[in-house]
Protein backbone atom coordinates (compact mmCIF):
# COMPACT_ATOMS: atom_id res chain seq x y z
CA UNK A 1 0.00 0.00 0.00
CA UNK A 2 2.85 2.38 0.84
CA UNK A 3 4.54 1.71 -2.52
CA UNK A 4 1.28 2.42 -4.34
CA UNK A 5 0.90 5.70 -2.43
CA UNK A 6 4.48 6.78 -3.26
CA UNK A 7 3.99 5.90 -6.92
CA UNK A 8 0.80 7.95 -7.07
CA UNK A 9 2.54 10.89 -5.37
CA UNK A 10 5.34 10.80 -7.97
CA UNK A 11 2.76 10.74 -10.77
CA UNK A 12 0.99 13.74 -9.24
CA UNK A 13 4.25 15.70 -9.14
CA UNK A 14 4.92 14.80 -12.79
CA UNK A 15 1.45 16.00 -13.70
CA UNK A 16 1.96 19.31 -11.85
CA UNK A 17 5.32 19.83 -13.49
CA UNK A 18 3.91 19.12 -16.96
CA UNK A 19 1.08 21.61 -16.36
CA UNK A 20 3.59 24.19 -15.11
CA UNK A 21 5.73 23.71 -18.24
CA UNK A 22 2.67 24.19 -20.44
CA UNK A 23 1.75 27.39 -18.56
CA UNK A 24 5.25 28.85 -18.98
CA UNK A 25 5.06 27.95 -22.68
CA UNK A 26 1.79 29.87 -22.94
CA UNK A 27 3.53 32.88 -21.40
CA UNK A 28 6.25 32.47 -24.03
CA UNK A 29 3.65 32.47 -26.81
CA UNK A 30 2.13 35.62 -25.30
CA UNK A 31 5.54 37.29 -25.21
CA UNK A 32 6.22 36.26 -28.79
CA UNK A 33 3.02 38.07 -29.72
CA UNK A 34 4.26 41.15 -27.85
CA UNK A 35 7.54 41.07 -29.79
CA UNK A 36 5.70 40.95 -33.13
CA UNK A 37 3.02 43.48 -32.13
CA UNK A 38 5.64 46.00 -30.99
CA UNK A 39 7.80 45.39 -34.08
CA UNK A 40 10.68 44.38 -31.82
CA UNK A 41 11.71 41.19 -33.62
CA UNK A 42 14.98 42.76 -34.80
CA UNK A 43 15.57 45.00 -31.78
CA UNK A 44 18.47 42.65 -30.98
CA UNK A 45 20.32 42.15 -34.28
CA UNK A 46 22.61 39.26 -33.26
CA UNK A 47 22.06 35.70 -32.08
CA UNK A 48 22.71 33.72 -29.91
CA UNK A 49 24.45 36.70 -28.26
CA UNK A 50 22.74 39.95 -27.35
CA UNK A 51 24.74 42.92 -28.64
CA UNK A 52 27.90 40.87 -28.23
CA UNK A 53 27.10 39.81 -24.66
CA UNK A 54 26.29 36.30 -23.60
CA UNK A 55 22.51 36.30 -23.49
CA UNK A 56 22.43 35.47 -19.76
CA UNK A 57 24.91 38.23 -18.86
CA UNK A 58 23.38 41.10 -20.82
CA UNK A 59 23.22 44.14 -18.45
CA UNK A 60 19.74 44.87 -17.13
CA UNK A 61 20.38 48.61 -17.61
CA UNK A 62 20.32 48.04 -21.37
CA UNK A 63 16.87 46.40 -21.38
CA UNK A 64 15.12 49.41 -22.94
CA UNK A 65 12.57 49.90 -25.71
CA UNK A 66 12.16 47.00 -28.09
CA UNK A 67 15.27 45.33 -26.63
CA UNK A 68 13.26 44.62 -23.47
CA UNK A 69 10.61 42.62 -25.36
CA UNK A 70 13.03 40.67 -27.56
CA UNK A 71 15.63 39.93 -24.88
CA UNK A 72 13.01 38.88 -22.30
CA UNK A 73 11.45 36.65 -24.94
CA UNK A 74 14.80 34.93 -25.44
CA UNK A 75 15.29 34.39 -21.71
CA UNK A 76 11.82 32.88 -21.26
CA UNK A 77 12.45 30.72 -24.33
CA UNK A 78 15.60 29.41 -22.67
CA UNK A 79 13.59 28.64 -19.54
CA UNK A 80 11.03 26.72 -21.60
CA UNK A 81 13.85 24.79 -23.25
CA UNK A 82 15.21 23.81 -19.83
CA UNK A 83 11.78 22.84 -18.48
CA UNK A 84 11.05 20.76 -21.58
CA UNK A 85 14.37 18.94 -21.25
CA UNK A 86 13.61 18.07 -17.62
CA UNK A 87 10.11 16.92 -18.61
CA UNK A 88 11.48 14.60 -21.30
CA UNK A 89 13.99 13.15 -18.82
CA UNK A 90 11.29 12.72 -16.19
CA UNK A 91 9.17 10.69 -18.61
CA UNK A 92 12.10 8.27 -18.94
CA UNK A 93 12.14 7.84 -15.15
CA UNK A 94 15.14 6.28 -13.48
CA UNK A 95 16.73 5.38 -16.83
CA UNK A 96 17.64 9.07 -17.19
CA UNK A 97 20.22 8.80 -14.40
CA UNK A 98 22.94 7.34 -16.61
CA UNK A 99 22.33 9.88 -19.37
CA UNK A 100 22.55 12.78 -16.92
CA UNK A 101 25.81 11.54 -15.47
CA UNK A 102 27.36 10.98 -18.89
CA UNK A 103 26.27 14.29 -20.45
CA UNK A 104 26.95 16.21 -17.23
CA UNK A 105 30.51 14.90 -17.08
CA UNK A 106 31.14 15.74 -20.74
CA UNK A 107 29.77 19.28 -20.40
CA UNK A 108 31.73 19.96 -17.21
CA UNK A 109 35.00 18.66 -18.68
CA UNK A 110 34.46 20.63 -21.90
CA UNK A 111 33.80 23.86 -20.02
CA UNK A 112 36.87 23.47 -17.83
CA UNK A 113 39.13 22.59 -20.79
CA UNK A 114 37.93 25.55 -22.86
CA UNK A 115 38.52 27.86 -19.92
CA UNK A 116 42.07 26.55 -19.35
CA UNK A 117 43.14 26.32 -23.00
CA UNK A 118 41.68 29.55 -24.38
CA UNK A 119 40.34 31.74 -21.59
CA UNK A 120 38.80 34.33 -23.92
CA UNK A 121 35.22 33.49 -22.92
CA UNK A 122 35.64 32.63 -19.26
CA UNK A 123 32.07 33.43 -18.23
CA UNK A 124 30.57 31.25 -20.99
CA UNK A 125 32.97 28.38 -20.31
CA UNK A 126 32.28 28.45 -16.57
CA UNK A 127 28.54 28.52 -17.31
CA UNK A 128 28.93 25.39 -19.46
CA UNK A 129 30.95 23.71 -16.71
CA UNK A 130 28.32 24.69 -14.14
CA UNK A 131 25.55 23.20 -16.25
CA UNK A 132 27.57 20.01 -16.57
CA UNK A 133 28.14 19.86 -12.81
CA UNK A 134 24.44 20.34 -12.17
CA UNK A 135 23.61 17.52 -14.61
CA UNK A 136 26.21 15.25 -13.02
CA UNK A 137 24.83 15.84 -9.52
CA UNK A 138 21.26 15.42 -10.76
CA UNK A 139 22.25 12.04 -12.17
CA UNK A 140 22.80 10.74 -8.64
CA UNK A 141 19.64 12.23 -7.12
CA UNK A 142 17.23 11.80 -10.03
CA UNK A 143 13.89 10.23 -8.96
CA UNK A 144 13.83 6.44 -9.17
CA UNK A 145 10.37 6.41 -10.69
CA UNK A 146 9.19 3.98 -13.34
CA UNK A 147 9.45 5.17 -16.96
CA UNK A 148 6.26 6.38 -18.59
CA UNK A 149 4.73 4.27 -21.38
CA UNK A 150 6.79 4.21 -24.56
CA UNK A 151 4.40 6.42 -26.53
CA UNK A 152 4.62 9.11 -23.85
CA UNK A 153 8.42 8.92 -23.90
CA UNK A 154 8.28 9.42 -27.66
CA UNK A 155 6.18 12.54 -27.09
CA UNK A 156 8.76 13.80 -24.58
CA UNK A 157 11.60 13.35 -27.07
CA UNK A 158 9.47 15.03 -29.75
CA UNK A 159 8.91 18.00 -27.44
CA UNK A 160 12.65 18.26 -26.81
CA UNK A 161 13.46 18.19 -30.55
CA UNK A 162 10.69 20.71 -31.23
CA UNK A 163 11.93 23.21 -28.63
CA UNK A 164 15.47 23.00 -30.05
CA UNK A 165 14.15 23.50 -33.59
CA UNK A 166 12.04 26.42 -32.36
CA UNK A 167 15.08 28.12 -30.86
CA UNK A 168 17.08 27.65 -34.06
CA UNK A 169 14.22 29.03 -36.18
CA UNK A 170 13.98 32.07 -33.93
CA UNK A 171 17.70 32.69 -34.26
CA UNK A 172 17.69 32.25 -38.03
CA UNK A 173 14.77 34.68 -38.27
CA UNK A 174 17.11 37.31 -36.77
CA UNK A 175 20.30 36.47 -38.66
CA UNK A 176 18.77 35.71 -42.08
CA UNK A 177 16.19 38.53 -42.02
CA UNK A 178 13.51 36.36 -43.66
CA UNK A 179 9.84 36.85 -42.79
CA UNK A 180 9.05 33.33 -44.05
CA UNK A 181 11.05 31.89 -41.16
CA UNK A 182 8.95 33.97 -38.79
CA UNK A 183 5.81 32.25 -40.13
CA UNK A 184 7.28 28.80 -39.46
CA UNK A 185 8.50 29.98 -36.05
CA UNK A 186 5.03 31.18 -35.06
CA UNK A 187 3.32 28.03 -36.33
CA UNK A 188 5.71 25.68 -34.55
CA UNK A 189 5.17 27.65 -31.34
CA UNK A 190 1.43 26.91 -31.51
CA UNK A 191 1.98 23.21 -32.22
CA UNK A 192 4.59 22.96 -29.46
CA UNK A 193 2.16 24.47 -26.95
CA UNK A 194 -0.47 21.92 -28.00
CA UNK A 195 2.05 19.10 -27.60
CA UNK A 196 2.95 20.13 -24.04
CA UNK A 197 -0.74 20.49 -23.14
CA UNK A 198 -1.31 16.96 -24.46
CA UNK A 199 1.56 15.55 -22.40
CA UNK A 200 0.11 17.25 -19.32
CA UNK A 201 -3.34 15.78 -20.08
CA UNK A 202 -1.91 12.26 -20.28
CA UNK A 203 -0.52 12.58 -16.74
CA UNK A 204 -3.89 13.40 -15.17
CA UNK A 205 -6.24 11.04 -13.41
CA UNK A 206 -8.99 12.40 -15.65
CA UNK A 207 -7.32 10.79 -18.66
CA UNK A 208 -7.36 7.41 -16.92
CA UNK A 209 -10.96 7.79 -15.76
CA UNK A 210 -12.56 8.85 -19.04
CA UNK A 211 -15.91 7.03 -19.04
CA UNK A 212 -16.95 4.49 -21.64
CA UNK A 213 -19.80 5.76 -23.78
CA UNK A 214 -21.54 4.05 -26.67
CA UNK A 215 -21.96 6.09 -29.83
CA UNK A 216 -23.15 4.73 -33.14
CA UNK A 217 -21.48 7.33 -35.37
CA UNK A 218 -18.33 7.73 -33.30
CA UNK A 219 -15.89 7.74 -36.25
CA UNK A 220 -17.73 10.57 -37.97
CA UNK A 221 -17.82 12.76 -34.88
CA UNK A 222 -14.20 12.16 -33.94
CA UNK A 223 -13.30 13.33 -37.43
CA UNK A 224 -15.56 16.36 -37.05
CA UNK A 225 -13.72 17.54 -33.91
CA UNK A 226 -10.36 16.96 -35.58
CA UNK A 227 -11.29 18.87 -38.74
CA UNK A 228 -12.48 21.84 -36.66
CA UNK A 229 -9.11 21.87 -34.89
CA UNK A 230 -7.35 21.68 -38.26
CA UNK A 231 -9.29 24.75 -39.40
CA UNK A 232 -8.04 26.64 -36.36
CA UNK A 233 -4.45 25.67 -37.16
CA UNK A 234 -4.93 26.88 -40.74
CA UNK A 235 -6.33 30.14 -39.41
CA UNK A 236 -3.35 30.63 -37.13
CA UNK A 237 -0.99 30.08 -40.07
CA UNK A 238 -2.88 32.72 -42.05
CA UNK A 239 -2.67 35.10 -39.09
CA UNK A 240 1.07 34.53 -38.75
CA UNK A 241 1.48 35.17 -42.48
CA UNK A 242 -0.35 38.49 -42.21
CA UNK A 243 1.63 39.58 -39.15
CA UNK A 244 5.00 38.77 -40.69
CA UNK A 245 4.03 40.45 -43.96
CA UNK A 246 3.06 43.51 -41.87
CA UNK A 247 -0.38 43.32 -43.46
CA UNK A 248 -2.52 42.88 -40.36
CA UNK A 249 -4.49 46.01 -41.29
CA UNK A 250 -4.68 45.44 -45.04
CA UNK A 251 -8.39 46.12 -44.47
CA UNK A 252 -8.77 48.88 -41.86
CA UNK A 253 -12.52 48.50 -41.20
CA UNK A 254 -14.80 45.76 -39.86
CA UNK A 255 -17.30 44.15 -40.41
CA UNK A 256 -17.27 45.89 -43.79
CA UNK A 257 -14.18 45.81 -46.00
CA UNK A 258 -13.44 49.27 -47.39
CA UNK A 259 -17.16 49.92 -47.01
CA UNK A 260 -18.19 46.84 -49.04
CA UNK A 261 -19.03 43.19 -48.50
CA UNK A 262 -16.05 42.27 -50.71
CA UNK A 263 -13.48 45.02 -51.39
CA UNK A 264 -12.37 46.12 -54.82
CA UNK A 265 -8.87 44.72 -55.49
CA UNK A 266 -8.25 46.35 -58.87
CA UNK A 267 -5.00 48.23 -59.44
CA UNK A 268 -6.73 51.62 -59.23
CA UNK A 269 -8.44 50.70 -55.96
CA UNK A 270 -5.20 49.38 -54.42
CA UNK A 271 -3.42 52.60 -55.40
CA UNK A 272 -6.18 54.60 -53.74
CA UNK A 273 -6.02 52.46 -50.58
CA UNK A 274 -2.24 52.90 -50.37
CA UNK A 275 -2.40 56.64 -50.84
CA UNK A 276 -4.83 56.93 -47.95
CA UNK A 277 -2.82 54.45 -45.81
CA UNK A 278 0.46 56.34 -46.22
CA UNK A 279 -0.80 59.93 -46.16
CA UNK A 280 -3.58 59.69 -43.59
CA UNK A 281 -2.98 56.56 -41.50
CA UNK A 282 0.79 56.27 -41.80
CA UNK A 283 0.67 52.55 -42.64
CA UNK A 284 2.81 50.54 -45.04
CA UNK A 285 1.54 50.01 -48.61
CA UNK A 286 -0.32 46.78 -49.36
CA UNK A 287 -1.02 44.54 -52.34
CA UNK A 288 -4.21 42.99 -53.70
CA UNK A 289 -3.04 39.57 -52.50
CA UNK A 290 -2.78 40.86 -48.94
CA UNK A 291 -6.31 42.26 -49.05
CA UNK A 292 -7.62 38.94 -50.37
CA UNK A 293 -5.66 37.05 -47.72
CA UNK A 294 -7.36 39.06 -44.99
CA UNK A 295 -10.76 38.34 -46.54
CA UNK A 296 -9.96 34.61 -46.53
CA UNK A 297 -8.99 35.02 -42.87
CA UNK A 298 -12.40 36.54 -42.10
CA UNK A 299 -14.34 33.88 -44.03
CA UNK A 300 -12.40 31.08 -42.33
CA UNK A 301 -13.16 32.66 -38.95
CA UNK A 302 -16.88 32.38 -39.73
CA UNK A 303 -16.46 28.74 -40.79
CA UNK A 304 -14.57 27.96 -37.58
CA UNK A 305 -17.27 29.52 -35.43
CA UNK A 306 -19.95 27.50 -37.23
CA UNK A 307 -17.99 24.25 -36.96
CA UNK A 308 -17.25 24.64 -33.26
CA UNK A 309 -20.83 25.70 -32.50
CA UNK A 310 -21.94 22.41 -34.11
CA UNK A 311 -19.31 20.55 -32.08
CA UNK A 312 -20.64 22.13 -28.89
CA UNK A 313 -24.22 21.27 -29.83
CA UNK A 314 -23.28 17.67 -30.58
CA UNK A 315 -21.30 17.36 -27.35
CA UNK A 316 -24.18 18.83 -25.38
CA UNK A 317 -26.69 16.33 -26.78
CA UNK A 318 -24.80 13.10 -27.16
CA UNK A 319 -21.16 13.04 -26.01
CA UNK A 320 -19.29 13.36 -22.73
CA UNK A 321 -17.37 16.44 -23.91
CA UNK A 322 -19.74 19.17 -22.80
CA UNK A 323 -17.31 21.22 -20.70
CA UNK A 324 -14.50 20.96 -23.24
CA UNK A 325 -16.76 21.99 -26.12
CA UNK A 326 -18.37 24.90 -24.23
CA UNK A 327 -14.96 26.29 -23.19
CA UNK A 328 -13.81 25.86 -26.79
CA UNK A 329 -16.80 27.79 -28.13
CA UNK A 330 -16.33 30.57 -25.55
CA UNK A 331 -12.67 30.93 -26.54
CA UNK A 332 -13.54 31.14 -30.23
CA UNK A 333 -16.13 33.85 -29.55
CA UNK A 334 -13.52 35.74 -27.52
CA UNK A 335 -11.00 35.28 -30.32
CA UNK A 336 -13.43 36.71 -32.87
CA UNK A 337 -14.03 39.75 -30.68
CA UNK A 338 -10.28 40.28 -30.19
CA UNK A 339 -9.76 40.04 -33.95
CA UNK A 340 -12.38 42.72 -34.54
CA UNK A 341 -10.95 44.86 -31.71
CA UNK A 342 -7.49 44.60 -33.30
CA UNK A 343 -8.89 46.35 -36.37
CA UNK A 344 -11.01 48.85 -34.46
CA UNK A 345 -8.04 49.95 -32.32
CA UNK A 346 -5.66 50.28 -35.26
CA UNK A 347 -3.77 47.12 -34.26
CA UNK A 348 -3.16 48.05 -30.63
CA UNK A 349 -0.16 46.01 -29.45
CA UNK A 350 -1.89 44.65 -26.34
CA UNK A 351 -5.08 43.71 -28.19
CA UNK A 352 -3.15 42.09 -31.05
CA UNK A 353 -1.06 40.11 -28.55
CA UNK A 354 -4.17 38.93 -26.71
CA UNK A 355 -5.52 37.82 -30.12
CA UNK A 356 -2.39 35.70 -30.68
CA UNK A 357 -2.53 34.19 -27.19
CA UNK A 358 -6.23 33.40 -27.39
CA UNK A 359 -5.57 31.70 -30.74
CA UNK A 360 -3.08 29.40 -28.99
CA UNK A 361 -5.69 28.55 -26.35
CA UNK A 362 -8.27 27.82 -29.08
CA UNK A 363 -5.89 25.41 -30.81
CA UNK A 364 -4.86 23.71 -27.56
CA UNK A 365 -8.47 23.31 -26.40
CA UNK A 366 -9.51 21.95 -29.79
CA UNK A 367 -6.61 19.53 -29.84
CA UNK A 368 -7.31 18.26 -26.33
CA UNK A 369 -11.02 17.93 -27.09
CA UNK A 370 -10.22 15.88 -30.19
CA UNK A 371 -7.84 13.64 -28.22
CA UNK A 372 -10.44 13.06 -25.50
CA UNK A 373 -13.10 12.32 -28.12
CA UNK A 374 -10.90 9.64 -29.66
CA UNK A 375 -10.38 7.96 -26.29
CA UNK A 376 -13.99 8.40 -25.22
CA UNK A 377 -15.48 7.04 -28.42
CA UNK A 378 -12.90 4.31 -29.02
CA UNK A 379 -13.50 2.60 -25.68
CA UNK A 380 -16.85 0.99 -26.62
CA UNK A 381 -15.14 -1.05 -29.33
CA UNK A 382 -12.94 -2.91 -26.85
CA UNK A 383 -15.80 -3.17 -24.39
CA UNK A 384 -18.10 -4.59 -27.04
CA UNK A 385 -15.54 -7.23 -27.96
CA UNK A 386 -15.22 -8.28 -24.30
CA UNK A 387 -18.99 -8.54 -23.98
CA UNK A 388 -19.23 -10.61 -27.16
CA UNK A 389 -16.46 -12.92 -25.91
CA UNK A 390 -18.24 -13.39 -22.57
CA UNK A 391 -21.51 -14.15 -24.34
CA UNK A 392 -19.84 -16.78 -26.52
CA UNK A 393 -18.19 -18.35 -23.47
CA UNK A 394 -21.53 -18.45 -21.62
CA UNK A 395 -23.26 -19.96 -24.64
CA UNK A 396 -20.64 -22.72 -24.95
CA UNK A 397 -20.87 -23.44 -21.23
CA UNK A 398 -24.66 -23.70 -21.33
CA UNK A 399 -24.48 -25.96 -24.40
CA UNK A 400 -22.04 -28.25 -22.58
CA UNK A 401 -24.34 -28.49 -19.56
CA UNK A 402 -27.35 -29.26 -21.80
CA UNK A 403 -25.43 -32.01 -23.60
CA UNK A 404 -24.66 -33.65 -20.27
Amino acid sequence: MLNVSLTQTKKNWLMRYAVFTALVTFILVWMGGLVTSHGAGLAVPDWPNTYGYNMFFFPVSKWIGGIFYEHTHRLVASLVGFLTTVLALWLFGRTSRQLLRCCGGIFMATGVLLCLLFGDHVAEDLLLAGIGLAGLVAGFYWPKCEPAPKWQRVLGVTAFVAVVAQGVLGGLRVTQLKDQLGIFHATLAQLFFLLLCSIALFQTGFWQRIPVQAEEDRHRFRLFFTVATGLILTQLILGATMRHQHAGLAIPDFPAAYGKLWPDTGSAAIARYNQNRMEVLGYNPITAAQVELQMVHRILALLIFTAIALCAWRAWRFLGLTRFACVWLALVVTQAFLGAATIWTGKSADIATAHVACGALCLATGGLTSIVSFRLLSAPVAQTRRVEKNEVTSLLASSSITAR
